[in-house]
């Protein structure tokens, strides 16, 4: 898929490959559900293309928009969007109907998903007899029926109770890694694209991870590997780390160790931390560390933290035996720094949000990268 749409100021470029769960994050706006429509054939782009399993559904140039039954694609969505005067069987038994299947061979296909999703009991149900977690069950059920090549997921769990969501993320870990029979690759040649706000959705189902800020997109890698390095603010936050990104400074260390240390400017902000030997000076660089690697302090510290930041308090929050420091913005509108401490630190430092005070991390606790 590479497209671009003016209105919605989406242009990117992804890939997935046969047998992948591609996890696709961002904020609210980023175009991550109008991708999804693009590749649905719901949405068309102002140019571009987009080709599922080999096959082209979209040339802006050429002319070609094949229709959404034709595609080969199914979009699973937070509403499941069931047809409320069929039973739950007809309503799985209707995709392969419409694809030519007879009533009975629709039927067995139907009976099969049903059971994979565990709601052979709902068969005979109406939509209106469900719950949100079975509706979901039956949806997904449905979106596999007609045997896509690619399966959308557009928050499929965001509608449904907290005690529900995690049984539905593990029937989906559950449907999406169970190889299909004849298939070559690790997991049957189905592969997902999954949109979430959820980082536990791309940890227990994703192969890889794409961030999209703006309609573009700025990381890409497996889910690990993105989330150990983050080079953009979204990425940072769902990680949980604090992530400063500027320039790379000159580097120290002694030929004996296996790492440098290295620098990262932003603005009048020097972040020392441990960087690889391949550290590159003046390339774009970024530095990440823990909020429990912070300590917080009303006077700048002395000895060895290497890093000091002056912050103003912007809140306080709990963090289940933890209290969240929470600094207000930056100037340049990047997210504050945060440190976790213990609720007696904050007595004794007495703090309150609006006061400032000087937050401190050693440069062994940071890493620094080249972004």
């Amino acid at each position: 898929m590479d497209v671009r749409l003016a209105d919605r100021d989406l242009d990117v470029r992804i890939e997935v490959a046969a047998g992948e769960v591609l996890a696709v994050l961002g904020p609210n706006g980023a175009g991550k559900s109008t991708m999804l429509e693009i590749v649905a054939g719901l949405l068309r782009p102002d140019s571009g293309q987009v080709w599922v399993g080999g096959h082209l559904v979209t040339d802006t140039v050429k002319g070609i928009a094949v229709p959404p039954h034709r595609r080969g694609v199914s979009l699973l969505a937070q509403d499941a969007l069931l047809f409320p005067h069929l039973t739950v069987a007809q309503n799985v038994a209707f995709g392969p109907r419409s694809s030519g299947l007879p009533v009975r061979g629709a039927r067995e296909v139907a009976e099969d998903w049903l059971a994979a999703v565990d709601a052979v009991e709902l068969s005979s149900r109406k939509p209106a007899e469900l719950s949100g977690g079975q509706a979901q069950r039956v949806a997904l059920a449905r979106a596999l029926a007609v045997d896509p090549r690619l399966l959308l997921l557009d928050e499929p769990m965001a509608a449904l109770d907290v005690a529900v969501a995690p049984a539905m993320r593990a029937l989906l870990r559950r449907v999406l890694r169970e190889p299909i029979a004849g298939a070559e690759d690790r997991r049957g040649g189905r592969c997902a694209v999954l949109v979430t706000h959820d980082i536990i959705d791309a940890l227990t189902l994703a192969d890889r991870l794409v961030v999209v800020e703006s309609g573009r997109v700025v990381e890409s890698g497996p889910v690990a590997a993105v989330l150990a390095r983050p080079r953009s603010a979204f990425a940072a936050r769902i990680a949980g780390v604090n992530l400063i990104v500027g320039q790379a400074g000159a580097a120290a260390g002694g030929p004996d160790t296996d790492w440098v240390e290295g620098v990262v400017h932003a603005g009048d902000v020097a972040v020392h931390g441990r960087a690889d030997r391949s550290w590159q000076p003046g390339k774009p660089a970024a530095a990440v560390f823990s909020p429990t690697a912070v300590s917080v302090h009303r006077q700048p510290p002395e000895g060895s933290p290497r890093n000091t930041f002056a912050v103003r308090i912007a809140e306080l929050t709990d963090r289940g035996g933890m209290v969240r420091v929470q600094a207000a913005d930056s100037s340049d509108g990047s997210a504050g720094l945060v440190a976790d401490i213990t609720p007696a630190a904050v007595a004794e430092l007495d703090l309150s949000p609006g006061m400032w005070v000087h937050l401190a991390v050693k440069a062994v606790e940071v890493q620094v990268y080249p972004c």
